[in-house]
């Protein structure tokens, strides 16, 4: 460093112009950096105006300042309203000198938000086991084993850091053999138990964010195709899922193809999709699995045989 130092700088003064060179610099830095936080800590939040209601007063105004019946009229349909209308109401305001044509506009208007009020009361609240109604962001099961159906939500299940298979044969044949990643899941059953075995399943993603919640390990995620469903070998205590392997020329990372599902998925609104299998699955422990990196988690659930 010094050498270079000083084919730049050549001699003992030329050096300490480099060094003042370097403190002036990032002094300069600091002072910008410290100036942008001044700026930012000054700023002002944005304040939102106040939504704006017309009152039968304003109205009279609006007649006192001599603007047409038209104008008023347009303000009116546009606008968010607070009318009184009762006959005492309608009486002043032609006191006031307002015209027939805008008193209309003025119980019309009163009229609508009323059977708007009505219609919002009056209507049925969303049925949680019907897929089309609003559902909170998730993956939802159609359990159809019952009489009735019914939605019910897979919760994700954490499952530990992957560890290495294959470690000594891979030693003994000088890195040649694979080396598989795998992920495994505490306990050797889902807790979310069916019997069917092409089951229904429904992705819920938020609209504005386009992913599954607000939740970190999910964020980003948007589509369905996004993950995988697959097949989890399972042990006495636990499930494992190969997620990865390498050898010395290489290596991959995500499921094995033999242990993946096939899937069908429909858009059937925004941010809503209708997901099933290609076709009937056998018995087992299984899981839809975020192919988009290590988030930690999964959705998993089991088929049992029929009884």
């Amino acid at each position: 460093m010094r050498s270079t130092i000083s084919l730049l700088f050549p001699g003992a003064a030329g050096f300490h112009l480099f060094a003042f060179a370097c403190i002036v610099c990032c002094a300069m830095t600091s002072g910008l950096a410290g100036l942008a936080q001044i700026a930012s800590a000054q700023t002002p939040p944005a304040q939102t105006a106040p939504v704006e209601v017309l009152t039968n007063e304003m109205i009279a105004k609006m007649v006192e300042l001599k603007l047409g019946d038209g104008l008023i009229s347009s303000k009116i349909k546009t606008s968010n309203c607070s009318f009184q209308t009762a006959i005492g109401d309608i009486m002043k305001l032609k006191a006031a000198g307002v015209s027939d044509a805008v008193i209309q506009a003025m119980v019309e208007a009163g009229a609508a938000s009323n059977t708007a009020a009505d219609a919002a009361k009056n209507s049925p609240p969303p049925d949680p086991n019907d897929p089309r109604s609003p559902h909170d962001a998730g993956v939802y099961w159609l359990s159809k084993e019952n009489t009735a159906k019914e939605m019910v939500a897979l919760e994700p299940t954490v499952y530990s850091g992957a560890k290495s298979a294959g470690v000594f044969a891979a030693a003994m044949t000088s890195g040649i053999a694979k080396v598989k990643m795998k992920a495994v899941v505490r306990g050797g059953r889902a807790s979310l138990r069916m019997v069917e075995d092409n089951p229904e399943f429904w992705f819920y993603f938020e609209e504005k964010s386009h992913s599954l919640s607000n939740v970190w390990f999910w964020a980003g995620a948007s589509s369905p195709n996004e993950f995988v469903l697959a097949k989890l070998s399972a042990k006495k205590n636990e499930r494992e899922l190969v997620v990865g392997e390498a050898n010395l020329f290489g290596g991959s990372s995500g499921t094995q193809s033999k242990d993946t599902v096939e899937l069908k998925i429909e858009r059937l609104a925004p941010g809503v999709y209708r997901v099933t299998p290609e076709g009937p699955i056998p018995p087992g422990e299984y899981c839809f699995f975020y192919a988009g990196g290590d988030r930690g988690k999964l959705f998993d659930f089991g088929i049992d045989p029929p009884k």
